[in-house]
């Protein structure tokens, strides 16, 4: 059974049809791309998974429960975690605060925030650095961070309610070839060993290519392909929507 499935989803901002008819699945500790050219659907289906925006239509199943319309808090305590192409860390606050800031949020302690942060879920928040790699900087703030190191603390942050599906949009964008190399390594690790699935948008074909498991194809609303990367490169509609017909995919950002 799959841990996320995405059925006849519908979608529409006036006469615009953001998504038509669209439905896929996610099995656990699949590493699974949603890539698409500019205005193909892709964040408001993000979006729609993950309680930001209502469907006009169709379900959203999060093992067998329709999740569809919850609201993003709910949809998070139900165990789906996210990071943002946009930095979410609180820049003034050290790498551990910003992580004891989402356990507190997890466990409903968001009252305490007032007190310092420093006594509450200390452990369990240098566990989530450790494994993302950022113990060693957590007494620094994250407004002096390189940009790849903020990205590894929204990781753990988004990890910190033990997540069964967890969402990343663009997780890469904005960092050089090793650093992107690194982050998504990263992510395959922890997929395997948290048995978590993983759904994410990406711009850069080479990581796509590289570390997804599935990848799957929006365009104008419609879902145009679903398969491995052999089978996405190969498929004559998805070269025509991309780069016009005849063209094959590189390794550089679409």
């Amino acid at each position: 059974m799959s841990l996320l499935k995405v059925a006849h989803l519908h979608k529409a901002f006036g006469g615009v049809k953001a998504l038509d008819d669209v439905s896929f699945d996610l099995p656990a500790g699949q590493l699974l791309a949603l890539i698409g050219p500019n205005g193909a659907g892709k964040s408001t289906c993000f979006n729609i998974i993950n309680g930001q925006l209502r469907p006009d239509g169709g379900a959203v199943l999060l093992d067998g429960e329709d999740i569809a319309g919850l609201g993003a808090r709910r949809i998070w305590r139900r165990g789906v975690g996210r990071t943002f192409q946009v930095s979410a860390a609180f820049h003034s606050m050290t790498v551990l605060e910003n992580v004891q800031a989402a356990l507190l949020s997890h466990r409903r302690k968001l009252a305490q925030l007032w007190r310092p942060a420093a006594r509450y879920f200390r452990d369990e928040a240098m566990q989530l650095l450790e494994q993302v790699g950022m113990a060693q900087q957590a007494q620094r703030a994250c407004g002096v961070l390189a940009y790849g190191d903020i990205k590894r603390v929204e990781l753990a942050m988004a990890l910190s309610n033990a997540p069964r599906l967890l969402l990343m949009d663009e997780p890469t964008a904005g960092m050089a070839a090793r650093e992107r190399n690194e982050m998504m390594a990263l992510t395959h690790r922890l997929v395997s060993e948290r048995g978590i699935s993983v759904l994410f948008t990406e711009h850069s074909m080479d990581v796509v290519f590289t570390y997804a498991d599935r990848i799957i194809v929006l365009a104008r609303g419609q879902l145009i392909a679903d398969g491995d990367a052999q089978a996405v490169r190969a498929n004559e509609r998805v070269r025509d929507v991309y780069f016009g017909s005849g063209s094959t995919f590189g390794g550089s950002a679409a």
